[in-house]
């Protein structure tokens, strides 16, 4: 089968960048904090155009309900909310008051701060605090590789039906062919999983270290 899809170089990629939504101030902002203040964690951070896709998806599924797995320093809740209606609701879950310090600023700064819920502690025990029905519509997952299959097995019961979760990372840089660690493995086999699973629809795109899309049917 013939394949379409082109290498991005950095040229090409800035250029994909600058023509689809570009970063405002508040987000250039953000990343450079991120790339200085904790350099060695930066990679955590989705790309300025998953920022971007965020935000349309988020607004095109018309989501007033959203969940994300894995804050970091914020951008991709930033992302999240800035696509939520009034009165919208973001409940973000991670582990870490340091990074998340940081969010609240830029979300303060964006003035999206009153509606995400923050939620510190192990998601995998926070996510069981939601509530029972089928009430989310739109959830992201970006947190710890082998936690995956705990995050979408506490989320997908909660998706309303058409509901959509976005899942980052799961290419591994390309090693999830050849894994070579136990992050690579993990992902492999939750790659397989979701492809398995009959309660939804999902596509794999190579937005940033791949993006899978799961609609919940």
């Amino acid at each position: 089968m013939t394949t379409k899809s082109i290498p991005l170089t950095d040229e090409l990629h800035a250029y994909l960048v600058a023509h689809g939504s570009p970063p405002d101030e508040i987000i250039r902002d953000l990343a450079d904090e991120t790339r200085s203040v904790l350099p060695e964690h930066a990679t955590m951070q989705v790309a300025p155009e998953q920022a971007a896709f965020l935000t349309f998806l988020t607004r095109l599924l018309d989501a007033r309900q959203a969940v994300e797995v894995g804050t970091f320093t914020g951008l991709s809740s930033l992302a999240i909310a800035r696509g939520l209606p009034e009165g919208g609701r973001l409940t973000c879950f991670d582990i870490s008051e340091e990074f998340t310090g940081i969010a609240r600023r830029y979300w303060d700064r964006a003035g999206v701060q009153d509606r995400i819920d923050l939620r510190i502690g192990p998601a995998g025990d926070r996510l069981r605090e939601l509530p029972q029905e089928r009430y989310l519509d739109f959830a992201f997952i970006d947190a710890d590789k082998t936690g995956y299959p705990i995050y979408w097995a506490e989320l997908v019961p909660r998706m309303r039906p058409g509901g959509v979760i976005a899942v980052d990372n799961v290419l591994r840089g390309g090693r999830v062919i050849a894994p070579r660690d136990v992050s690579d493995r993990a992902i492999a086999a939750f790659n397989d999983e979701v492809l398995a699973d009959v309660r939804v629809d999902p596509v794999m795109l190579p937005i940033a270290d791949g993006l899978t899309l799961a609609r919940v049917r």
